[in-house]
């Protein structure tokens, strides 16, 4: 199930970027006391009360039409709005009630979703009447909080997880693979999607998704069932602008929740954008099994062997954290090597769901202890005891040690790759937690 979208919108400067690093607990927007600074949309992951959301942090909302960037920056937090699921909107309690906070006010009453308001900078007792003259918005009751330093957070949290939607469950089969296509606009996904639901022995469905708007197709190849879950590139606006981009990422954030495995989408001739390294790190995060698609690889000159290699060389280097993804390059338009694109999937999936036993696990720790030994900190020696295998899709490794902390994240590095080079598990991350061996029985 998709996880719900929060968009934290309202004019420049009025705290949006503190407000969301505080709920993210991470600093990960850029905070500044100039207007403007958030020039792009951010997404984190954050949690309240057992309710999982993504946070969308958005550019201030300006009228001005003569600025292309303040135009910019409010056709996108327009977009953050038409996909959000609850609207945060946060105004300046210090400097009251302006006209554009009046004119924001407008443009999420024409949306028709749940609006929180949060009046911020109300850092002590004497400045709680500083929200009442926001109720002339019309938007309900106020919040009054300090994003700065979190007083009131609780609260705004709370009337924010009560507003989420009740989702529908997918309609997924238990033996059904979901594959996501995703990836910045004009790079073929649509194309790559017909020519994989147009392959012999394919027979097709239509079905309508849970996410707004999509649809979500089950097909059936070589006995194995898919569903494919509808992504940006597979709803097409009549103005390919800045924006568009920007709405790509928001429509693979949901198709990505959704999936099982992503097809990450990059058009040879242009190579991978920044967009795509954010779409990719959210998949990676969040433990999806990924496969590199090269699309166009019909118009890209001198395809040699030496090419192809530098070209992958490139995307490893971009794309670091995805160094487990095979590389397949295809052309959608002429169908090459699109009919090992499933195969790849399958195969993925089967990685993903693969486990190890425990006496194996250990087997493999005195291996890698025997040829790199643990490390020294501090005069105290890294001592591990042993490894099991706690979870699939993706695969999660508990290993017991003496003290969690002298674990190194190079040592942790080593073993990853010491479980790669013997079992593979190409194609999906893997998630290695250290404990204390105190902590064995809670496993």
């Amino acid at each position: 199930m998709s996880k719900p979208i929060v968009a934290i919108v309202g004019r420049p400067n009025v705290g949006k970027s503190t407000l969301f690093n505080q709920i993210g607990k991470k600093r990960v927007s850029i905070v500044d006391d100039m207007p403007g600074v958030t020039r792009d949309r951010i997404y984190l992951d954050a949690e309240w009360l057992n309710h999982t959301f993504t946070m969308v942090d958005t550019g201030g909302i300006e009228f001005d039409e003569s600025n292309h960037i303040l135009r910019s920056m409010r056709d996108q937090a327009q977009i953050a709005i038409e996909e959000a699921d609850v609207i945060l909107f946060l105004v300046d309690g210090r400097a009251g009630l302006t006209t554009a906070d009046e004119e924001v006010a407008k443009l999420l009453r024409k949306a028709h979703k749940p609006v929180i308001l949060a009046v911020n900078k109300i850092d002590s007792p004497q400045r709680q009447m500083d929200i009442y003259e926001f109720y002339q918005l019309g938007l309900g009751d106020p919040i009054g909080l300090s994003a700065s330093n979190a007083m009131n957070l609780g609260d705004l949290l709370d009337a924010v997880v009560a507003a989420f939607p009740e989702h529908a469950e997918e309609d997924k089969e238990e033996d059904e693979i979901a594959i996501a296509v995703i990836g910045r606009p004009n790079v073929g996904k649509s194309s790559l999607v017909n020519k994989l639901l147009g392959e012999e022995r394919v027979i097709v469905s239509d079905v309508a998704g849970t996410t707004r708007d999509a649809i979500d197709t089950h097909f059936v190849r070589d006995g194995q069932k898919y569903l494919l879950i509808d992504t940006a590139g597979m709803r097409r606006r009549a103005k390919i602008d800045e924006p568009v981009e920007r709405y790509s990422v928001m429509r693979s954030l949901r198709a990505i929740d959704r999936a099982d495995i992503v097809l990450m989408l990059i058009d040879a001739s242009e190579g991978i954008t920044e967009q795509d390294k954010k779409i990719a790190g959210y998949a990676h995060e969040s433990g999806k099994g990924s496969v590199i698609i090269v699309n166009k690889w019909d118009i890209y000159p001198d395809k040699d062997d030496k090419s192809t290699l530098k070209f992958t060389d490139d995307l490893r280097e971009q794309l670091g954290f995805l160094q487990y993804a095979p590389v397949l390059y295809t052309s959608a338009l002429t169908g090459q090597r699109v009919g090992r694109v499933t195969e790849l999937v399958k195969y993925v999936a089967e990685q993903q769901t693969m486990r190890i036993r425990t006496g194996v696990l250990n087997e493999l720790i005195r291996d890698a202890m025997s040829v790199n030994p643990p490390p020294m900190h501090r005069g105290r020696q890294l001592k591990l005891y042993f490894m099991t295998q706690a979870d699939v899709h993706p695969p999660k490794f508990i290993i017991f040690v003496n003290d969690p902390e002298l674990m190194h994240f190079s040592y942790l590095r080593f073993i990853e790759n010491r479980l790669r080079e013997q079992f593979g598990f190409e194609g999906t991350p893997l998630k290695l937690i250290v404990r204390a061996r105190k902590e064995e029985e809670d496993y």
